[in-house]
């Protein structure tokens, strides 16, 4: 994981980087954060066009590409460690008016009453307004 920000209460946010994390990140916070990441990677690698036809130099920019191709995967972490909420916003954290903005907690609750002020700590970051109705699928 590579850390993003930190966050008011000794909270600090991290961007998931690998199946792995993702993996980790689903089982500990109960969702199915890693199907979405599994499905991101697959979409993206299907961009990549290796600038060698050198079989074994093909994949030196592929990390890269995804990095770039792929919405920011992130999770929020206490000063234990303990996972608070899981993030995905679009490709490098930009605004983009067609992505859909996706915030959950633990079992896909709602973030928002335990954890808003980390929240609004990562739309500074990004410069995202990260409201509830926006970001959080399973408003009633």
């Amino acid at each position: 994981m590579k850390y993003v920000c930190d966050a008011p209460g000794g909270k600090t946010w991290f961007r998931i980087e690998t199946e792995v994390e993702a993996e980790q990140e689903s089982n500990l916070m109960q969702h199915a954060v890693e199907k979405h990441f599994r499905r991101e990677m697959t979409k993206a690698k299907a961009t990549y066009k290796p600038t060698s036809t050198v079989f074994i130099e093909q994949n030196i920019g592929l990390a890269a590409h995804l990095q770039r191709e792929m919405p920011l995967f992130l999770t929020l972490r206490d000063a234990d460690g303990d996972g608070l909420a899981t993030a995905m916003l679009p490709p490098g954290g930009g605004d983009d008016k067609g992505f859909k903005i996706v915030i959950v907690g633990v079992k896909n609750s709602d973030p928002y009453a335990d954890q808003a002020d980390a929240i609004q700590a990562l739309g500074r970051n990004f410069g995202l307004n990260l409201e509830r109705e926006k970001c959080f699928p399973y408003a009633r």
